[in-house]
């Protein structure tokens, strides 16, 4: 470590480009990390808010609860237990009354009033929950965006006027706010008759197929996975994120096998006046360390400040321990890089390299 850290000193310059490369990767690694957490939150937000443990669709639905209608007779004769909650979802543009020109894509969800979702599981952060037939509970995000208590809005082309009465944590789904209203609305905004009477059943327990044989049933895993864009958008950030790793591994062997070139008739009078390979093997493999740990500490403390800076409007989620467990692995990588000029130092022959 002391001949690490005292070469380190001595080509300040040198290593602290090399620290900051890493330092540049590590800071991209972790913010990649938190737009695809905060993406996927806003992807299933309001459906980790229930408690969602089970779905049931249509059976042609194909997993879309927005593609999914239920009609009275699929559903068991003696009604729903406390567990259940019928869920009618439909894809609105919100406008505000007095505004024509504030306009959002927003996610209506109809709800039954007297189960549990409507009862138990909408956590507000301003206003009251929906009482009259009109009265609507959003997005806290749509406050960010203009939009307050009292305000009369419209859903999509209907001259119905809703009045927003309160503002809801965590209702989000496919990335757009979520508009909480009764079962009624949504069929008339879904423009279906009676019979329908909602998208899909919710449960906070895990059920069996059997409980709505009609129906298909889902775990909350598959149901996610089965929103739009969901799968592709994770598996697309993590490529990008594991790509950027495997960069970060080659960029530090590369520079420590340069390092060890430049410096190997160094390294060769050591080796003559009798200084253990193993001594210089362990002062590479520090000096990577070193290196590692400081450029990974920055992209930590810039990750920190950036977080800290951005607007409420940017979906970005840093989970910290999945951030420090990254860190580990950028570290590990970094060692593991450190191999290639280790080896390089292991056959150095003193009189060959001397000679040359």
């Amino acid at each position: 470590m002391f001949l690490a850290l005292k070469e380190i000193k001595h080509s300040k310059f040198r290593y602290a480009l090399i620290t900051i490369m890493i330092m540049m990767i590590s800071y991209l690694v972790f913010i990649l990390m938190g737009m695809m957490l905060g993406l996927a939150d806003e992807n299933k937000a309001a459906i980790n808010s229930w408690g969602t443990q089970t779905v049931f669709l249509n059976k042609n639905a194909n997993g879309s609860l927005s593609a999914s209608m239920i009609t009275k007779d699929q559903l068991p004769k003696n009604g729903l237990n406390d567990h259940e909650a019928l869920v009618g979802q439909v894809p609105v543009v919100i406008t505000r009354a007095k505004h024509q020109q504030l306009k959002e894509n927003a996610q209506v969800i109809g709800l039954d009033r007297q189960q549990f979702i409507a009862k138990q599981k909408i956590k507000l952060t301003a206003g009251h929950q929906a009482k009259g037939t009109h009265q609507i509970v959003v997005d806290e995000g749509l406050r960010d965006k203009g939009y307050r208590i009292g305000d009369q809005v419209r859903l999509n082309s209907s001259q119905q006027k809703y009045r927003i009465v309160g503002f809801a944590e965590n209702a989000k789904l496919n990335v757009a706010p979520v508009i909480y209203t009764t079962l009624d609305n949504w069929q008339q905004l879904k423009g279906v008759n009676d019979q329908v009477i909602a998208s899909g059943v919710v449960a906070d327990q895990a059920e069996s197929a059997d409980r709505f044989n009609q129906l298909s049933r889902y775990s909350v895993t598959s149901f996610i996975n089965k929103l739009p864009g969901y799968t592709a958008q994770n598996n697309t950030f993590t490529f990008m994120i594991a790509f950027l790793m495997v960069i970060s591994l080659v960029i530090i062997a590369v520079f420590l096998y340069i390092l060890t070139m430049q410096k190997i008739s160094n390294y060769a009078v050591l080796r003559a006046q009798g200084i253990p390979a193993r001594h210089l093997v362990n002062a590479t493999l520090a000096q990577a360390a070193v290196l590692m740990l400081a450029g990974v500490i920055g992209g930590v403390v810039f990750t920190w400040i950036t977080q800290l800076i951005l607007p409420a409007a940017v979906p970005m989620l840093m989970n910290w321990p999945i951030i420090a467990g990254i860190s580990i692995v950028l570290v590990l990588l970094g060692m593991l890089g450190a191999l290639l000029p280790v080896r390089m130092i292991l056959k150095i022959d003193p009189v060959r390299a001397l000679n040359n």
